[in-house]
C-alpha cells in the first residue's frame, strides 16, 4: 500500500516559536544571497516577530504530521494587501504549500495584493510570476516600498516588489500611488 497523500489544510498559525522555525530553516538560502548587513541568525527573532504581529501580520499555514510545514502572512494596509514572510521548510518545498497558501490568500484579500522580495532571491520572483504576479520597475518599487512597507533603508534598495495582475493600474487610478 502507498503512503496516504494528506491533503493541505490551510489555518491560522498563532504560535511565534513555531513560526518563527520554519522561517528561519528556510530563509537559511538567502545567507550570501542579500546584503551581508542584512542577514543575521537568526533571520526573524521572536521580538521581530512580535513587532510584526503588532503591525496587524496575520499568518497563516499548512502542517503536516503534526508540524508546522509552512508559513505565509498577510498584511492590510489600507488599498492594498501586502504578502509578508512567505516560507516553505526545506525539503517540503515543490510541495504546492506555497502555492496553496497564496491561493487562500488570494481568496480572502479584498484589495490589490503587492509582494515584496529580495532582488537576488530570483527562486522566489520566479514563484510570483509563475503565480499572476509581474515584476515592477524599480521607480514604482521605490515608492511602494516607501509607501505600505516599513523596511530598513538597505533592505528596500535591496528588494524588489512584484503586483498580482493591475494592482498597480487600480493604485494608481484611486490616487494611492
Amino acid at each position: 500500500m502507498g503512503m496516504k497523500m494528506e491533503i493541505p489544510r490551510v489555518h491560522r498559525v498563532t504560535d511565534a516559536p513555531k513560526i518563527c522555525a520554519v522561517i528561519n530553516s528556510a530563509a537559511q538560502v538567502y545567507q550570501g544571497i542579500i546584503p551581508d548587513e542584512c542577514w543575521h541568525d537568526p533571520y526573524m527573532s521572536a521580538q521581530e516577530l512580535d513587532r510584526e504581529l503588532a503591525d496587524g501580520v496575520v499568518f497563516w499555514g499548512i502542517s503536516e504530521e503534526r508540524q508546522l510545514r509552512a508559513v505565509m502572512g498577510f498584511q492590510d494596509r489600507g488599498p492594498v494587501g501586502l504578502i509578508r514572510h512567505a516560507y516553505v521548510c526545506p525539503g517540503r518545498q515543490r510541495t504546492r504549500m506555497g502555492r496553496t497558501l497564496l491561493r487562500w490568500i488570494h481568496r480572502q484579500a479584498a484589495a490589490p495584493i503587492l509582494v515584496g522580495t529580495w532582488a537576488g532571491a530570483s527562486w522566489a520572483i520566479r514563484f510570483y510570476e509563475n503565480n499572476g504576479y509581474h515584476l515592477l520597475n524599480p521607480r514604482d518599487t521605490a515608492r511602494l516600498l516607501e509607501t505600505f512597507w516599513r523596511v530598513p533603508k538597505r533592505q528596500a534598495e535591496a528588494s524588489v516588489v512584484l503586483a498580482r495582475g493591475e494592482a498597480l493600474e487600480t493604485l494608481r487610478k484611486d490616487g494611492e500611488v
